[in-house]
């Protein structure tokens, strides 16, 4: 528990809500001033108090710079640490809550979120989903733009699903979700762990730091069970650690589990599998991706479900009975061409391991040529690009190197770090170098032939590209279709 010091009189205020947005405060919120790199929250205090702010949550300096606002204001040493504990108790998220799924790890965490709350709804549960790509309660969808959200919105967020008579929530949770409190007030009845790669080591000085940030999930005041996936030392590292009690699932045979997926059919639309548990239970289905990380994904949401209370014959049933888990997961490996034509998929993929796995499943599923088109995260982890590109020479016949979120660093520099790794891994390979992704995406249809497959990896369902700070429209599913029409080729659906 967190200790405050209160100025004013809260007993008469009847508080609403939530905020950390001077801009978004509502009648009866609390507005919440947190201390940032360049200002103070608190210094907008008394914007948020004449939109309706009933009291103020802030550190001591933010309650010096609020000055006197006429409203209670909470005083701790930490505001965003005891974000998730107020919010909890504004929001009563711990009176009778959903069922709570919490899913982390490097790469995979958005497909095992839609593949949970896929395989719910099949099962005749009302849900709730808060991943990368959007927030849901029913059929209410809301964009997203952190990862996890802040304590204030989850919160938030579960008290509307458990008024909207949602009976579980799938929740997507980062590394910095879990070291910056966003999680924090919130006890998950399973987490699952899919993977550990390279990646976001600008946050974390190495990986046993980012490792750290993760595990710290797995602790009895953050999660009641878990399913950790074994296949790498991060997993079974994770699983000899972790603090609750833990389920082990693997997809290869020289690794002990409790769990075993083993792939059983591929092709560019689908990926059948067998999943074969404790006492002989066997769960046998289909999803509709290419790739064994994509059946490697949907086992570790069945795992979840089993580990969570649902009974391994009833997943079967209502499986079998729909033809397979039925998902639409935006912007992972999504196909977005048609029937003719070369095959076009965009994916959110942009770590060099997430490279690797795509490109390793694509290419025993490409009869002709594999081309790839990518860039790289302006002001994010630049220790990992020269891997991307020498993963993408090695791994495609074609290299189109393009800007992605080239963000406040220059383009050009990014995108020379790109192209010359892949130069150095594979010297004789056809790389190009093109600045804007819509030329490098018609570059790439222009090389391709029936037989051919494009893989443009980075974007996924992001409508955007961030430039100098600014977000411009960029849709790389929408523009991939219309190239394709350009081109003649079939677009697909939309």
């Amino acid at each position: 528990m967190f200790d405050f010091d209160v100025r004013g009189d809260l007993d008469d205020e009847e508080i609403r809500g939530v905020c950390l947005d001077s801009r978004a405060v509502e009648d009866g919120d609390l507005y919440v001033g947190l201390p940032g790199a360049r200002s103070h929250g608190a210094d907008f205090a008394g914007q948020a108090r004449d939109a309706g702010a009933t009291a103020l949550l802030t550190d001591s300096a933010g309650a010096d710079r609020a000055g006197d606002l006429g409203i209670p204001v909470l005083i701790t040493a930490d505001p965003r640490g005891a974000l998730g504990e107020v919010s909890a108790w504004i929001y009563r998220t711990d009176e009778h809550p959903p069922l709570t799924f919490g899913v982390t790890g490097t790469n995979g965490k958005t497909s095992v979120v839609y593949l949970l709350e896929a395989v719910l709804r099949q099962l005749g549960v009302r849900t709730g989903l808060s991943s990368t790509a959007e927030r849901r309660v029913g059929d209410q969808v809301v964009s997203a733009s952190l990862t996890t959200p802040e304590a204030s919105e989850l919160h938030g967020l579960l008290a509307r699903m458990r008024e909207n008579e949602a009976r579980a929530a799938a929740i997507e949770v980062s590394a910095q979700a879990v070291t910056r409190g966003r999680v924090n007030g919130v006890v998950f009845d399973v987490v699952g762990f899919t993977n550990l790669s390279h990646d976001h080591l600008d946050d974390y000085g190495d990986m046993k730091e980012y490792f750290e940030a993760k595990r710290a999930l797995f602790d009895p005041d953050r999660a009641r069970k878990a399913v950790v996936t074994v296949d790498g030392p991060w997993g079974r590292r994770l699983a000899d650690e972790s603090r609750v009690p833990v389920t082990t699932l693997a997809t290869g045979t020289t690794v002990e589990a409790d769990w075993r997926v083993e792939v059983t059919v591929e092709d560019r639309l689908h990926t059948d599998f067998t999943l074969t548990g404790p006492g002989g239970t066997v769960i046998e289905t289909r999803v509709p991706l290419f790739g064994w990380f994509m059946a490697a994904n949907a086992a570790l949401a069945l795992v979840m479900l089993v580990e969570a209370g649902f009974e391994a014959e009833a997943v079967q049933h209502a499986l079998s009975r729909d033809g397979g888990i039925q998902v639409y997961i935006p912007g992972r490996a999504e196909r977005v061409s048609g029937d003719s034509g070369p095959t076009v998929f965009i994916d959110y993929g942009h770590t060099p391991d997430a490279f690797l796995n795509t490109l390793d499943a694509l290419r025993p599923l490409t009869p002709g040529k594999l081309i790839m088109v990518f860039g790289a995260d302006g002001d994010r982890d630049r220790t990992k690009r020269a891997d991307m590109g020498a993963i993408a020479a090695r791994g495609s016949d074609v290299v189109i190197v393009t800007d992605f979120h080239p963000r406040y660093e220059d383009p050009a520099a990014i995108r020379t770090t790109l192209v010359n790794a892949a130069r150095a891994a594979v010297p004789e390979r056809e790389i190009h170098e093109v600045a804007d992704p819509r030329e490098a995406l018609r570059l790439a249809i222009s090389l391709a032939r029936e037989g051919d497959t494009v893989l443009y990896a980075g974007p996924g369902h992001e409508d955007y590209q961030e430039i100098s700070g600014v977000k411009h429209p960029y849709s790389a599913r929408d523009d991939a279709r219309l190239a394709l029409r350009e081109a003649g080729w079939d677009g697909g659906e939309e």
